[in-house]
Protein backbone atom coordinates (compact mmCIF):
# COMPACT_ATOMS: atom_id res chain seq x y z
CA UNK A 1 0.00 0.00 0.00
CA UNK A 2 1.54 3.18 -1.24
CA UNK A 3 0.64 5.97 1.20
CA UNK A 4 1.05 9.93 0.51
CA UNK A 5 4.61 11.02 2.12
CA UNK A 6 4.08 13.94 5.02
CA UNK A 7 7.75 14.89 4.00
CA UNK A 8 10.86 14.55 2.13
CA UNK A 9 14.11 16.45 3.93
CA UNK A 10 15.11 17.46 7.07
CA UNK A 11 12.52 17.84 9.73
CA UNK A 12 13.85 19.61 12.65
CA UNK A 13 12.74 18.34 16.17
CA UNK A 14 12.82 21.76 17.36
CA UNK A 15 13.72 22.84 21.18
CA UNK A 16 11.36 24.58 23.41
CA UNK A 17 12.56 28.10 24.49
CA UNK A 18 11.95 28.61 28.33
CA UNK A 19 11.55 32.24 30.30
CA UNK A 20 14.77 32.35 33.26
CA UNK A 21 12.71 30.97 35.18
CA UNK A 22 11.92 27.67 33.39
CA UNK A 23 8.08 28.23 34.65
CA UNK A 24 6.73 29.75 31.13
CA UNK A 25 7.52 29.12 27.37
CA UNK A 26 9.27 31.98 25.78
CA UNK A 27 7.29 32.50 22.63
CA UNK A 28 8.95 35.36 20.98
CA UNK A 29 12.37 33.18 21.16
CA UNK A 30 9.94 30.11 19.82
CA UNK A 31 8.53 32.14 16.69
CA UNK A 32 12.67 33.44 16.05
CA UNK A 33 13.76 29.97 15.82
CA UNK A 34 10.85 28.39 13.94
CA UNK A 35 11.29 31.56 10.86
CA UNK A 36 15.11 30.99 10.87
CA UNK A 37 14.62 27.11 10.28
CA UNK A 38 11.89 27.37 7.92
CA UNK A 39 14.60 30.45 5.87
CA UNK A 40 17.05 28.01 5.96
CA UNK A 41 16.06 25.40 4.77
CA UNK A 42 13.98 23.10 7.00
CA UNK A 43 11.15 20.82 5.08
CA UNK A 44 9.12 20.02 8.21
CA UNK A 45 8.87 21.28 12.16
CA UNK A 46 8.18 18.37 14.88
CA UNK A 47 7.23 19.98 17.88
CA UNK A 48 6.56 18.63 21.14
CA UNK A 49 9.06 15.80 20.70
CA UNK A 50 12.10 14.73 22.77
CA UNK A 51 14.11 18.01 21.52
CA UNK A 52 11.56 19.90 22.72
CA UNK A 53 11.05 18.73 25.73
CA UNK A 54 7.38 17.28 25.44
CA UNK A 55 7.48 15.40 28.93
CA UNK A 56 7.64 18.38 30.63
CA UNK A 57 5.10 20.83 29.29
CA UNK A 58 1.70 20.62 30.49
CA UNK A 59 -1.42 19.84 28.87
CA UNK A 60 -2.07 23.46 28.21
CA UNK A 61 1.69 24.09 27.27
CA UNK A 62 1.83 21.15 24.81
CA UNK A 63 -1.45 22.59 23.49
CA UNK A 64 -0.50 25.93 23.48
CA UNK A 65 2.85 25.10 21.69
CA UNK A 66 1.50 22.95 18.87
CA UNK A 67 -0.96 25.55 17.98
CA UNK A 68 1.45 28.34 18.08
CA UNK A 69 4.17 26.62 15.84
CA UNK A 70 0.91 25.89 13.61
CA UNK A 71 0.01 29.20 13.24
CA UNK A 72 3.68 30.65 12.75
CA UNK A 73 4.89 28.25 10.00
CA UNK A 74 1.66 29.20 8.18
CA UNK A 75 1.59 26.29 5.97
CA UNK A 76 5.17 26.97 4.75
CA UNK A 77 6.48 23.94 5.84
CA UNK A 78 4.17 20.74 7.32
CA UNK A 79 3.56 20.68 11.20
CA UNK A 80 4.28 17.62 12.99
CA UNK A 81 3.46 17.05 16.93
CA UNK A 82 4.73 14.68 19.00
CA UNK A 83 1.51 13.70 21.24
CA UNK A 84 2.66 9.80 22.02
CA UNK A 85 2.34 8.73 24.89
CA UNK A 86 2.39 5.58 27.94
CA UNK A 87 -1.26 6.18 28.14
CA UNK A 88 -3.26 5.02 25.14
CA UNK A 89 -6.50 7.33 26.18
CA UNK A 90 -4.24 10.67 26.74
CA UNK A 91 -2.57 10.19 23.30
CA UNK A 92 -5.76 9.91 21.49
CA UNK A 93 -6.64 13.03 23.55
CA UNK A 94 -3.52 15.10 22.59
CA UNK A 95 -4.06 13.88 19.06
CA UNK A 96 -7.24 15.32 18.73
CA UNK A 97 -6.10 18.48 20.42
CA UNK A 98 -3.08 18.39 17.86
CA UNK A 99 -5.51 18.16 15.22
CA UNK A 100 -7.44 20.76 16.42
CA UNK A 101 -4.75 23.27 16.35
CA UNK A 102 -4.17 22.28 12.19
CA UNK A 103 -0.72 19.78 12.23
CA UNK A 104 0.00 17.82 9.31
CA UNK A 105 1.05 14.97 11.22
CA UNK A 106 1.36 13.30 14.60
CA UNK A 107 4.82 11.75 16.24
CA UNK A 108 3.98 8.67 18.40
CA UNK A 109 7.14 7.57 20.29
CA UNK A 110 6.60 3.72 22.01
CA UNK A 111 4.99 3.28 25.29
CA UNK A 112 7.50 4.30 28.21
CA UNK A 113 7.95 2.92 31.54
CA UNK A 114 4.85 0.40 32.06
CA UNK A 115 6.11 -0.25 28.22
CA UNK A 116 4.06 -3.25 26.20
CA UNK A 117 4.63 -6.20 24.08
CA UNK A 118 4.67 -6.21 20.44
CA UNK A 119 1.16 -7.42 20.28
CA UNK A 120 0.20 -4.65 22.92
CA UNK A 121 1.74 -2.46 20.56
CA UNK A 122 -0.18 -3.27 17.61
CA UNK A 123 -3.51 -2.80 19.70
CA UNK A 124 -1.79 0.71 21.03
CA UNK A 125 -1.61 2.30 17.46
CA UNK A 126 -4.00 0.52 15.73
CA UNK A 127 -7.05 1.95 18.65
CA UNK A 128 -5.20 5.04 18.29
CA UNK A 129 -5.28 5.53 14.17
CA UNK A 130 -8.89 4.35 14.51
CA UNK A 131 -9.45 7.48 16.35
CA UNK A 132 -7.74 10.20 14.55
CA UNK A 133 -7.56 11.59 11.01
CA UNK A 134 -4.03 12.83 10.95
CA UNK A 135 -1.17 10.87 9.64
CA UNK A 136 0.99 8.94 12.12
CA UNK A 137 4.23 8.91 12.38
CA UNK A 138 5.63 6.42 15.20
CA UNK A 139 9.14 6.76 16.63
CA UNK A 140 11.49 4.13 17.73
CA UNK A 141 13.50 5.18 20.45
CA UNK A 142 14.46 2.30 22.92
CA UNK A 143 17.33 3.73 24.44
CA UNK A 144 14.92 6.30 25.87
CA UNK A 145 11.75 4.02 26.54
CA UNK A 146 12.91 0.41 26.58
CA UNK A 147 10.80 -0.54 24.32
CA UNK A 148 11.28 -1.86 20.70
CA UNK A 149 9.29 -2.46 17.71
CA UNK A 150 10.25 -5.09 15.88
CA UNK A 151 10.05 -5.12 11.83
CA UNK A 152 7.18 -7.70 11.52
CA UNK A 153 5.22 -5.58 14.13
CA UNK A 154 6.22 -2.49 11.73
CA UNK A 155 4.41 -5.14 8.74
CA UNK A 156 1.43 -5.46 10.99
CA UNK A 157 1.00 -1.68 12.07
CA UNK A 158 1.88 -0.23 8.40
CA UNK A 159 -1.05 -1.67 7.30
CA UNK A 160 -2.80 0.71 8.98
CA UNK A 161 -4.01 3.14 5.92
CA UNK A 162 -3.08 6.14 8.30
CA UNK A 163 0.09 4.74 10.32
CA UNK A 164 2.66 6.21 7.22
CA UNK A 165 6.12 6.65 8.54
CA UNK A 166 8.34 5.83 11.20
CA UNK A 167 10.98 8.18 12.94
CA UNK A 168 13.75 5.52 13.33
CA UNK A 169 16.03 5.74 15.97
CA UNK A 170 17.21 2.28 17.03
CA UNK A 171 20.73 2.50 15.89
CA UNK A 172 20.42 -1.05 14.36
CA UNK A 173 20.98 -0.71 10.96
CA UNK A 174 20.13 -4.25 10.01
CA UNK A 175 16.77 -4.54 12.14
CA UNK A 176 16.01 -1.11 9.80
CA UNK A 177 16.91 -2.84 6.65
CA UNK A 178 14.51 -5.35 7.65
CA UNK A 179 11.87 -2.89 7.93
CA UNK A 180 12.55 -1.48 4.64
CA UNK A 181 12.44 -4.94 3.23
CA UNK A 182 9.20 -6.15 5.01
CA UNK A 183 6.85 -3.12 4.69
CA UNK A 184 7.95 -1.47 1.19
CA UNK A 185 6.17 1.96 0.47
CA UNK A 186 3.33 1.48 2.99
CA UNK A 187 5.90 2.49 5.43
CA UNK A 188 8.17 6.28 5.16
CA UNK A 189 11.25 5.94 7.13
CA UNK A 190 13.11 8.75 8.97
CA UNK A 191 16.64 8.80 10.24
CA UNK A 192 15.92 9.79 14.04
CA UNK A 193 19.70 9.76 14.58
CA UNK A 194 21.76 12.33 12.57
CA UNK A 195 24.84 10.41 12.26
CA UNK A 196 22.68 7.60 10.62
CA UNK A 197 20.97 9.94 7.32
CA UNK A 198 23.17 8.93 4.58
CA UNK A 199 22.66 4.73 5.59
CA UNK A 200 18.81 5.25 6.19
CA UNK A 201 18.72 7.47 2.64
CA UNK A 202 20.53 4.42 1.17
CA UNK A 203 17.61 2.02 2.56
CA UNK A 204 14.97 3.91 0.94
CA UNK A 205 14.80 5.99 3.58
CA UNK A 206 13.25 9.34 2.82
CA UNK A 207 14.64 12.20 5.51
CA UNK A 208 15.75 12.75 8.58
CA UNK A 209 14.27 14.44 11.92
CA UNK A 210 17.19 16.26 13.05
CA UNK A 211 18.71 18.05 16.31
CA UNK A 212 21.91 18.58 14.05
CA UNK A 213 19.05 21.08 12.03
CA UNK A 214 19.36 23.26 14.57
CA UNK A 215 22.88 24.74 14.62
CA UNK A 216 23.23 23.81 10.93
CA UNK A 217 19.74 23.96 8.96
CA UNK A 218 20.73 24.10 5.66
CA UNK A 219 23.17 21.40 6.17
CA UNK A 220 21.13 19.21 7.11
CA UNK A 221 18.47 19.39 4.47
CA UNK A 222 21.40 19.60 1.99
CA UNK A 223 22.53 15.99 3.46
CA UNK A 224 18.91 14.85 2.14
CA UNK A 225 18.79 16.75 -0.80
CA UNK A 226 21.83 15.50 -2.51
CA UNK A 227 21.43 12.23 -1.89
CA UNK A 228 17.70 12.37 -3.53
CA UNK A 229 18.97 14.36 -6.25
CA UNK A 230 21.58 11.43 -6.88
CA UNK A 231 24.54 13.33 -5.54
CA UNK A 232 25.46 10.19 -3.28
CA UNK A 233 29.32 11.50 -3.13
CA UNK A 234 28.28 15.00 -1.75
CA UNK A 235 25.58 13.90 0.39
CA UNK A 236 28.07 11.39 2.02
CA UNK A 237 30.63 13.99 2.44
CA UNK A 238 28.85 16.27 4.02
CA UNK A 239 27.49 13.76 6.66
CA UNK A 240 30.96 13.06 7.47
CA UNK A 241 32.23 16.11 7.34
CA UNK A 242 30.10 16.98 10.49
CA UNK A 243 29.72 13.53 11.75
CA UNK A 244 32.01 15.22 15.00
CA UNK A 245 29.03 17.73 15.28
CA UNK A 246 26.04 15.05 15.23
CA UNK A 247 28.23 13.32 18.20
CA UNK A 248 28.54 16.62 20.10
CA UNK A 249 25.29 17.29 20.51
CA UNK A 250 24.95 14.14 21.97
CA UNK A 251 27.46 14.00 24.49
CA UNK A 252 24.57 14.29 27.45
CA UNK A 253 21.15 13.57 27.23
CA UNK A 254 19.55 15.43 24.35
CA UNK A 255 18.39 18.26 24.52
CA UNK A 256 20.62 19.26 27.22
CA UNK A 257 23.95 20.24 24.29
CA UNK A 258 21.77 21.67 21.81
CA UNK A 259 20.26 23.96 24.16
CA UNK A 260 23.70 24.45 25.40
CA UNK A 261 24.88 25.23 21.58
CA UNK A 262 22.19 27.51 20.63
CA UNK A 263 23.21 29.63 23.64
CA UNK A 264 26.81 29.39 22.82
CA UNK A 265 25.82 30.45 19.20
CA UNK A 266 24.24 33.41 20.41
CA UNK A 267 20.61 32.55 20.84
CA UNK A 268 19.73 32.19 24.32
CA UNK A 269 17.22 30.04 24.63
CA UNK A 270 17.66 29.34 28.13
CA UNK A 271 18.55 25.71 29.55
CA UNK A 272 16.31 22.60 30.15
CA UNK A 273 13.71 22.02 33.00
CA UNK A 274 14.33 19.62 35.75
CA UNK A 275 15.68 16.87 35.68
CA UNK A 276 17.63 18.02 32.81
CA UNK A 277 20.63 19.28 34.28
CA UNK A 278 23.96 21.30 33.34
CA UNK A 279 26.63 20.15 30.78
CA UNK A 280 29.95 19.93 33.00
CA UNK A 281 32.90 21.62 31.56
CA UNK A 282 34.77 19.26 30.29
CA UNK A 283 31.77 18.66 27.99
CA UNK A 284 30.98 22.42 27.19
CA UNK A 285 34.62 22.89 26.28
CA UNK A 286 34.45 20.43 23.56
CA UNK A 287 31.68 20.95 22.15
CA UNK A 288 32.82 24.93 21.95
CA UNK A 289 35.81 23.25 19.91
CA UNK A 290 33.47 21.55 17.68
CA UNK A 291 31.32 24.76 16.82
CA UNK A 292 34.61 26.92 16.87
CA UNK A 293 35.86 24.38 13.91
CA UNK A 294 32.76 24.43 12.24
CA UNK A 295 32.94 28.67 12.97
CA UNK A 296 29.67 28.44 14.26
CA UNK A 297 30.59 30.16 17.36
Amino acid sequence: MKKKVIFEGSAIAIITPFTEDLKKIDYDKFEKIINYQIENGTDAIVVCGTTGEGSTLSHEEHVNAMKFCVDVADKRVPVIAGTGSNDTFYAVELSNEAEKAGVDGLLMVTPYYNKTSQSGLIEHYNYIADRVSAPIILYHVPSRTGMTIKPETYYELAKHERIVATKEACGNISEIEKTASLCGDSLTIYSGNDDQILPIMALGGKGVISVLSHVVPTVAHNIVKMYLDGDVKGSRDLQLEYLDLCNALFCDVNPIPVKEAMNMMGWNVGRCRMPLGHMNEQQKAGLLAVLKKHNLA
